[in-house]
């Protein structure tokens, strides 16, 4: 079992949850049931994640949450490309928010390999 308010990567992907979630503030109104919903739910699924997983007993338990985290982490980049494409976000914010997920996917990536392991 591990602390996941101790692991950096769970703190990092509570700061990407934080970001996108100002970032969306600006998406038109009427994608407030669509994009912005989509965009909400995956950021929170990668630190949801992360934290059911650390609580499981066992590593097993946790590399497979740790690939769902990591499955929700590309569904938010390609949400996140939907929005620049849209418009929605300029591309100082799709850079920003596109660099903090790539991230966030290496440390998931490491990370995983490294419970793997032990």
């Amino acid at each position: 079992m591990h602390n996941f308010k101790e692991l950096i990567i769970w703190q990092k992907a509570r700061t990407l949850v934080k970001d996108v979630y100002v970032a969306v503030k600006s998406f038109p109104d009427d994608e407030k049931f669509g994009i912005i919903s989509q965009v909400k739910r995956a950021s929170v699924s990668i630190p949801a994640n992360i934290a059911e997983g650390a609580g499981r007993n066992s590593d097993k338990d946790f590399g497979r949450f740790l690939d769902i985290a990591n499955g929700s982490s590309y569904e938010l980049e390609t949400l996140i490309i939907f929005s620049f494409d849209l418009e929605y976000l300029n591309k100082s914010e799709f850079d920003i928010i596109i660099d903090k997920i790539k991230e966030v996917q290496k440390m998931i990536y490491s990370f995983r390999n490294k419970i793997k392991k032990s």
